[in-house]
């Protein structure tokens, strides 16, 4: 795959990303932890399916069996990951649960610098200030005077970035131990998706989606979910980290744009202000770390 080729992928899977939150507006009636469940579960069942195709049914029950507890922590990582997401969704607007969530390659930088003591540079640091002011900013409009299922809301989105930097760390560790010869850490997608529906199911019941929401589900399991994490990783083997980073950053805006344009979704003046400062920061950090990959050394 050249480089522009993976560009233009990375872009396509930001785009499917981004229509998780104008198909959960247009749900019937599933509400709450029954959108997460059907969504973990159509996901479980095409990872299923499409890494029993690419891997080989027996090879993705040894690497299921003998991943040891680097899978079990990956696996709970993409559980809470896609368990938050679809729950802050139901209860926030999208805008505020995608600038959350943005935050994730800071918290990633901080993550590592305590668990692997990755040296940060002064950019990043910066980086992190000025995108936790604006996080500041958003959480601050919700405790004054807004309903307290935003604040929850934006709580529970949290927790989707957290997942994240400790699941990237986890990969970095691996592959600074094994090198090419890391674990298979894709198995931990399809057993995040499995935990999540498990973790969903008794507090989904009774169930009361319609055909209309089901198919939606399925769409967002299928089409939003499984696909794209598939398509990342295979891209994640042309363009590095920062690149990754920076185009990720599409979610946020297709995503904001989607309900803003399908639903009359506005963000509030606290979110686009916080957001704009989250999304700088990273922007400026990611940039800088392309021009100083790109360099030439000095001699």
């Amino acid at each position: 795959m050249t480089h522009r080729r993976a560009v233009l992928l990375m872009v396509c899977v930001t785009l499917m990303w981004s229509i998780a939150g104008i198909v959960t507006r247009h749900l019937d009636n599933a509400t709450g932890f029954e959108v997460t469940f059907w969504r973990s579960l159509f996901n479980a069942m095409a990872l299923t399916l499409m890494l029993g195709w690419m891997r080989g049914p027996a090879q993705l029950w040894h690497n299921l069996r003998t991943g040891g507890r680097a899978l079990w922590l990956s696996a709970v990582c993409w559980a809470v990951m896609f368990t938050a997401f679809m729950v802050a969704i139901t209860l926030t607007d999208v805008a505020n649960v995608l600038v959350t969530m943005a935050i994730a390659p800071l918290l990633t930088a901080l993550v590592a610098r305590v668990a692997l003591d990755h040296k940060l540079p002064r950019r990043t640091w910066a980086a992190i200030a000025v995108a936790g002011a604006g996080i500041v900013w958003m959480y601050g409009a919700k405790l004054v005077g807004a309903e307290s299922r935003h604040l929850i809301g934006t709580a529970v989105a949290l927790c989707v970035p957290v997942a994240a930097a400790v699941n990237w760390t986890l990969l970095q560790h691996l592959r600074g131990r094994y090198g090419d010869q890391m674990p298979d850490m894709v198995a931990p997608v399809l057993l995040g998706a499995l935990l999540s529906a498990a973790v969903t199911l008794p507090l989904s019941w009774p169930f009361g989606a319609s055909a209309h929401d089901l198919s939606l589900l399925a769409l967002l399991g299928v089409a939003q979910l499984a696909i794209p994490c598939l398509l990342s990783i295979r891209v994640a083997r042309v363009l590095s980290a920062p690149e990754i980073s920076l185009l990720a950053l599409l979610e946020v805006v297709f995503g904001v744009a989607w309900v803003w344009l399908g639903t009359q979704e506005a963000p509030s003046v606290a979110v686009l202000g916080g957001g704009l400062m989250v999304l700088g920061a990273l922007t400026i950090d990611q940039w800088l770390s392309l021009r100083r990959d790109a360099s030439p050394a000095v001699r």
